[in-house]
């Protein structure tokens, strides 16, 4: 009996210390999260092309979302974010169909690269990252979770959606921050000649409503061993939140290339402008009014357009639709309508059509 109440009696001094030690752990949600962590993204779709060609591929001018009457992928990624306030680095493969129609150019060691940059502080308040990074070119982005619409305007399919190089950004304040970059080039990862591009960025926010950027390109696009034709651009756009619900944006594309002809250049420019409301906690509708104009196809068909070579002229625009049900779930339907001057668009019923119009639907999910 002696034994059992000495046994009982420790168990019992017990319980509270054990107790002390469990509710002396910190919450889950309380830890601080560490300078690695791990994101991800995938981006499911069918599109439809109205009165399509005999084929599954979209005009070749378009890159993202470009298979129609089939069920895709345009992109996947997986990817390794590190980032100690000091030090950061990202590393991040990507498959799909807009990988196999954006990355024709680049090696196979390299096409499924979406980011892989290295960087550190050089000073307070400053980058300086080396290595694949998205491109400072732009306001919509190669995931489509981040635009407005679901399919990119014809402006953004035809500029750098990534870039390789060297970039220094600096925070002059908190409402202003500068760029500059050193480039292999428009959108490569391999160089391909002995000459290289440079690149600009100023972003302005004076006031939570208002963002304004202004960036620019330079450099040579030819291949090694024909003529140095340079290029010119700049992409301007805004952002304004006009009430809680309502957002609008603008943007303009200009640029010029050298032409083989002596003493002319080739220009395109182009323009979209976008309105987004939130409809709802979790519905979301935009609208996109888009024109695009290239020289002789300058961008659009090829680097060095012949002279005979139609102006490349086309425009049209979109709805969204977007429902959200979960934070990292989104589902995306739009229509859009595309006319060009050319008979740009194909179609098996009229080989010389010049309009353009297409479904897409798209299930996307993000960690």
């Amino acid at each position: 009996m002696k034994h059992r109440l000495l046994i009982l009696l420790l168990a019992t001094a017990h319980l509270p210390a054990q107790a002390q030690f469990t509710t002396s752990l910190p919450a889950a949600d309380s830890i601080a999260p560490g300078p690695l962590t791990v994101y991800g993204y995938l981006d499911a779709y069918y599109s439809y092309d109205i009165k399509h060609v005999e084929t599954n591929s979209r005009p070749g001018f378009l890159y993202s979302h470009n298979r129609q009457n089939e069920f895709s992928v345009n992109q996947g990624l997986v990817g390794l974010r590190y980032d100690n306030g000091q030090v950061r680095g990202t590393l991040a493969l990507q498959a799909g169909s807009y990988v196999e129609a954006n990355y024709t150019k680049e090696s196979p060691t390299f096409r499924h690269l979406y980011e892989a940059y290295a960087g550190f502080r050089p000073f307070k308040k400053a980058w300086l990252d080396a290595g694949i990074f998205t491109s400072h070119l732009g306001f919509e982005s190669a995931v489509s979770e981040d635009n407005w619409t679901l399919t990119r305007s014809i402006m953004a399919e035809n500029s750098p959606y990534y870039e390789t190089g060297v970039r220094l950004s600096y925070e002059a304040s908190p409402k202003l921050t500068l760029t500059i970059l050193g480039l292999n080039g428009w959108q490569n990862i391999r160089e391909t000649n002995q000459q290289k591009a440079l690149g600009t960025q100023v972003q302005w926010k004076p006031s939570p409503k208002l963002l304004v950027n202004s960036s620019a390109f330079l450099g040579n696009e030819q291949p090694s061993g024909r003529a140095a034709r340079q290029r010119y651009f700049h992409n301007f756009y805004l952002t304004y939140a006009l009430t809680g619900h309502w957002s609008v944006a603008g943007v303009f594309d200009v640029g010029k290339q050298a032409a083989a002809d002596e003493g002319r250049y080739d220009t395109w420019h182009a323009a979209s402008a976008f309105v987004r409301c939130q409809l709802a906690a979790k519905w979301v509708a935009a609208a996109r009014a888009e024109y695009y104009y290239a020289d002789r196809g300058v961008i659009i068909n090829t680097i060095s357009p012949g002279p005979g070579e139609a102006d490349f002229k086309a425009g049209g625009g979109s709805l969204n639709l977007d429902y959200a049900p979960a934070t990292n779930v989104l589902l995306r339907l739009e229509g859009r309508y595309l006319r060009g001057q050319a008979p740009v668009f194909e179609r098996p019923d009229n080989p010389t059509a010049n309009s353009y119009g297409n479904l897409t639907s798209s299930l996307a999910i993000s960690f």
